[in-house]
């Protein structure tokens, strides 16, 4: 049998009455994280929504800016997260874990790059781009990713998709969501 996982990015926070969760080292997601209805009219077998929230502020005197303050979290949001309970396993949560995981990766980077911005009178601007370039970035891989992996039936991929990740994440340790 055919199983489809698709993956649903969401690069905005979303409004709802559940608070998202934040990406986090010793957290690992679980069904029961899942949420949302499972639709019927796809061959997806799970869905896992996730993105960067990111938000900033500037300091400034005498109307020039002197200094600024970021915050950037890799978010899964619960609501809009399903699976199909007589489909799913381990496996397919492992997968939608490496999706989560990815979001992470993505903000990890975006972390990097706040780091080594000066403060300039284009700051507002560098920091939008910044922002939409992760936000870019991450869109390609997690699509990158379900194609390569054939959204997980390709274990041989998949298990390549994992090393790197956690290979890329080591690389950006110091970037980390605490």
């Amino acid at each position: 049998m055919l199983i489809k996982v698709l993956v649903f990015a969401v690069f905005f926070l979303i409004f709802s009455g559940e608070k998202p969760v934040s990406w986090n080292n010793h957290f690992k997601l679980s069904w029961k994280d899942f949420r949302g209805e499972a639709k019927s009219n796809t061959k997806a077998v799970a869905v896992t929504s996730s993105g960067i929230t990111f938000s900033y502020s500037l300091k400034r005197t005498n109307d020039k800016i002197v200094d600024f303050e970021t915050f950037v979290h890799a978010h899964f949001y619960p609501e809009n997260s399903w699976y199909n309970k007589e489909k799913s396993d381990a496996y397919i949560l492992a997968h939608e874990q490496l999706h989560f995981d990815i979001t992470e990766l993505h903000v990890r980077k975006l972390r990097k790059n706040l780091a080594e911005l000066k403060v300039s009178e284009n700051l507002k601007s560098e920091l939008n781009s910044l922002h939409e370039k992760a936000n870019s970035e991450l869109r390609t891989m997690q699509l990158l990713y379900d194609e390569e992996s054939k959204n997980s039936i390709d274990v041989n991929n998949q298990k390549k998709w994992i090393t790197f990740v956690n290979t890329q994440l080591a690389l950006y340790k110091q970037y980390s969501s605490k």
